[in-house]
């Protein structure tokens, strides 16, 4: 355990500085495509749906890399300085066509970095206690709000800089594109800080030839699948399109910064807890809670135009976090084998933001055009209800495969 913790410090570092960069990418790229370069919502959509699209492909294919060899950290940073790269490219293009093939080709490494660096987590952290996972992932939350605050100010004295102003029928913040830059260098650093990540032991484990066999016989895994593309498609989609959400109801960068701000103060318990939420809820409990919270956020955000009621329902988007994402994490964690755990991740990111994410942006991007900037709030948030309802119904309680299923 004490050997565990102490090679704790370069992973919490690596969840710090690259959720920092995404901490800018989430938050703005929607409103950056939308408002800074003139596409429509469905558009939006589109180009937003080329990172869940390739990653179905990219995610695995890399997960499956990962278990076969064992070098899993080696193959986090190497995703991780192409991603850099892939960011700084979107600064260099423009048109619709031209920023959906960028973003697919950044879509290949940046898709499959998050659930590796789950899956190396989760390896370095096995023998530090079912609470040690949140007390480290907790890292990547305070990162990326920092970020999340910082951001806009920076944003605003380049501006002043460079004498950008807004204008009648502009963007309302002009040089957005400033951002991709900041993504860059931030995900350059986490990838150097990669390199101390551990390299032997359960986390360079390596499976066998066809043992990912094991994954299609467990009834549980299959089941948290099916479940894991209902709850995505229902709850994704309308985070993505949070800040045109934002300003369709008067709101502007600040807004969004607040709002980020808000949720993320709320998430940071949540993901510290997350460990002990799984031991006294069980998982099917946690990933209830965190898809019934999803859908009553979203549903107040579809039947509301005000912001006193739009604020304070964002404070559920920790208890979504924790329920959701790290539940599920921590849940696949406990039925897949120790050899398989980067396929597996790869397997849940793949369903949940891949297949899940194109057709819950590509959703939204036509409900916003066609419907309205409430619509996709509504209905996601309504089906998020009845989801969360039956899990009981859906998962099973988890049981952890024996060594033989390995063999």
């Amino acid at each position: 355990m004490i050997a565990a913790m102490g090679h704790a410090f370069p992973v919490a570092l690596f969840w710090f500085v690259y959720m920092g960069a995404l901490g800018i990418f989430f938050p703005y790229y929607s409103l950056y495509l939308y408002e800074n370069t003139g596409l429509t919502g469905t558009q939006v959509g589109l180009v937003l749906s080329m990172l869940p699209l390739v990653g179905i492909v990219a995610q695995p294919f890399w997960g499956h890399i990962a278990d076969r060899t064992g070098a899993r950290s080696r193959i986090l940073v190497f995703l991780t300085f192409a991603s850099a790269f892939g960011y700084a490219a979107l600064a260099a293009v423009s048109g619709f066509l031209a920023l959906a093939i960028t973003t697919a080709i950044l879509a290949v490494f940046t898709t499959a970095t998050l659930p590796m660096t789950v899956s190396v987590s989760l390896a370095v952290l096995r023998d530090a206690g079912p609470h040690a996972f949140g007390l480290v992932r907790v890292w990547g939350t305070l990162g990326f709000l920092l970020l999340v605050v910082s951001f806009p100010w920076l944003l605003q004295y380049l501006q002043a800089l460079r004498g950008l102003t807004t204008e009648l029928g502009g963007p309302s913040q002009p040089g957005l594109e400033f951002m991709f830059i900041g993504i860059a260098a931030l995900t350059f650093v986490a990838a150097v800080v990669g390199i101390a990540l551990p390299q032997e032991g359960i986390v360079g484990l390596r499976a066998s030839r066809g043992d990912w066999r094991v994954l299609v016989r467990n009834k549980a895994v299959l089941r948290f699948f099916l479940f894991t593309l209902g709850a995505y498609f229902l709850l994704q989609g309308p985070m993505w399109l949070f800040p045109v959400y934002i300003r369709a109801h008067g709101g502007d960068m600040d807004t969004i910064r607040r709002m980020w701000i808000l949720m993320l103060v709320v998430e940071i318990p949540f993901v510290v807890a997350s460990g002990a939420g799984l031991k006294r809820f069980g998982a099917g409990g946690l990933l209830a809670l965190g898809v019934l919270a999803g859908g009553v956020r979203w549903t107040l955000c579809g039947l509301t135009d005000s912001f006193y009621i739009i604020y304070p329902a964002q404070m559920l988007h920790g208890v979504m976090v924790a329920g959701l994402i790290l539940g599920g994490s921590l849940y696949l964690d406990a039925v897949v084998p120790e050899g398989l755990r980067s396929t597996g991740q790869a397997l849940l990111s793949m369903i949940g933001v891949g297949i899940a994410g194109i057709a819950s942006n590509t959703a939204a991007g036509w409900l916003l055009d066609h419907a309205g900037a409430n619509a996709p709030y509504f209905l996601g948030g309504i089906g998020a209800l009845a989801l969360g309802s039956l899990v009981p119904w859906i998962l099973p309680a988890p049981k952890s495969p024996s060594s033989s299923d390995m063999r």
